[in-house]
């Protein structure tokens, strides 16, 4: 079993050494503005998952998806070098959907505090349905303890001569 520390250790290495030949070797045209933002890799480490997000649109991200796809050779073989492995692991890149997700909890963000916008409108004009003050207070129930107090000391209706 691989120590889970080891196992980090080598998924930080691979994210920096896969930014930094995507960075400085390859010179695919097709490659857009990429970052890498994590990399993985199963606690055998024989495969590798890469994620990375790309700024533009649709056709940016698939050119870039094909660039990387042609370049994995050299970044496994570098990778696989700089790690001292006896087996390179395979790679496999992900795209980081970040923005999406980031811009979904922003819809929803945005969503909530609409509502507690309504909610405050609402309550701002309620009315409460029966008493402004539904519970005994304390001095009332002194009160109601003093009277029953003084009951207790009156005869029963027995009890009268």
């Amino acid at each position: 079993m691989t120590d889970p520390a080891k196992v980090r250790r080598h998924a930080e290495r691979i994210r920096e050494l896969v930014a930094s030949v995507v960075r400085s070797q390859i010179k695919d045209p097709r490659l857009g503005m990429i970052t890498i933002t994590d990399a993985r890799i199963t606690a055998d480490l024989r495969d590798a998952t890469v994620f990375y997000t790309v700024l533009g649109d649709a056709a940016a991200q698939s050119s870039t998806a094909a660039a990387l796809e042609s370049a994995k050779g050299l970044l496994r073989s570098t990778v696989g070098k700089a790690l001292g492995l006896r087996h390179s692991p395979t790679l496999t890149f992900v795209l980081d959907d970040v923005q999406d997700q980031v811009k979904h909890i922003d819809d929803l963000l945005a969503a909530a505090r609409n509502a507690d916008a309504e909610v405050q409108r609402l309550a701002a004009s309620a009315k409460y349905a029966g008493e402004a003050q539904p519970y005994r207070l304390e001095d009332e129930v002194e009160d109601a303890e003093v009277a029953d107090v003084e009951t207790e000391d009156e005869p029963r209706g027995g009890d009268r001569p």
